[in-house]
Parts: C-alpha cells; sequence; structure tokens
C-alpha cells in the first residue's frame, strides 16, 4: 500500500533541502510525487503545516542518530566526528542540511517554522555542549574554551562546510574539514 504521506516528506524534504521554502510550491511537490495539488491537502492543509512536520520528522531522525552517536562512540572527538559524518550525505547529495535550508530564510519564514528550527539548533547545541563537556572531564577534548562556545564552533564550521561543498561538489574536502575540527578539540 502506498503511504502517500511519507512520499510527500521525502519529496518536500528534498525540494526543500535543494531549493529553500520559498523555492517549491504544492505543484512542484505534485509532480515530484505524481498526485494532484488536492491530494496534497489532505496530507498538509497548508505549507506552514507540511513545513512543520518536515522538521519534526527531520529532527526525530537526528535524535535517534545523536543517541546512537552517544552509546556507541567513547569520546568526545570522536563523537564530533561521528556527527560531522551525519552531514556528509547532504554533500554527497547536493542538498543542504534542512533546518539550515530554511533559516537561511529567516524572517521570510512563518514564526511556527522559525520557532521548530530554533528548537531543532538548540538541541543539537546542547548535546554538542554536554559531550564537549563531558570530554574536557576526561581529558579527551582541549580545555580553554567553554562548553557552549565549542559546540556553536561546531555546527558553524560544518553548516559552512556542508554550504561550499555543496557547491563545489566535494565530499573529500568535506571529510578534510571535518578533521581539521576534530583535531583542533583534541588536547595540545
Amino acid at each position: 500500500m502506498r503511504d502517500t504521506r511519507a512520499e510527500l516528506l521525502i519529496q518536500a524534504e528534498t525540494l526543500v533541502r535543494g531549493r529553500g521554502y520559498a523555492g517549491f510550491s504544492y505543484a512542484d511537490l505534485s509532480e515530484a510525487v505524481g498526485i494532484r495539488k488536492a491530494s496534497i491537502h489532505h496530507h498538509f492543509p497548508t505549507k506552514v503545516d507540511l513545513g512543520a512536520a518536515l522538521v519534526a520528522a527531520y529532527a526525530a531522525r537526528y535524535a535517534a542518530a545523536l543517541d546512537t552517536i552517544r552509546t556507541t562512540v567513547a569520546d568526545g572527538p570522536g563523537r564530533v566526528a561521528a556527527y560531522g559524518k551525519l552531514y556528509l550525505g547532504g554533500v554527497e547529495q547536493g542538498l543542504g542540511c534542512l533546518c539550515a535550508a530554511l533559516a537561511i530564510e529567516g524572517e521570510a519564514l512563518p514564526e511556527r517554522l522559525r520557532r521548530d528550527i530554533a528548537t531543532f539548533f538548540e538541541g543539537h547545541l546542547a548535546w554538542l555542549e554536554a559531550i564537549l563537556r563531558e570530554g574536557q572531564a576526561d581529558g579527551t577534548v582541549r580545555d580553554g574554551a567553554e562548553a557552549a562556545v565549542l559546540a556553536r564552533y561546531v555546527i558553524a564550521t560544518l553548516e559552512g562546510a556542508l554550504l561550499m561543498e555543496r557547491l563545489f561538489a566535494s565530499p573529500a574536502s568535506f571529510e578534510g574539514t571535518l578533521a581539521v575540527l576534530v583535531e583542533g578539540l583534541r588536547p595540545r
């Protein structure tokens, strides 16, 4: 049996990650999935509803991945490396991070989506801050910078590298940036 809602979310995510929220319409999504626009409205009455569902599904996938990293990778730098590899799929597909693609549109987005995106990034910052603080406590992450500042540095570096390597289509360069980032977290 066809799961139209799931297909819509998959195709809408690809469209947003490739074109941005303002860069696609229900007509584009209708064509990608092969259904009428009215059928899309049945599942997602408004584009804001669709956007919120996209962010929720994306956040759930990331939350599961972050839990796996925390339980399977032993140290702070290794966890950051594993976190960075989550971005690599976007580079390989020529797609940006969903929430970064949405965040770029800033004030043009509906308030509900801005809140959802902020919540997504706040969760990532909290996770990174915790693993970096643990790494500082166990000696695997360098001291000298607050874990909260390092967490923002990690996300800014990875999002910037994703944006650049999406343009240049260079997964190897992204991996190089990730390696330098991770090495810089280790004690000197």
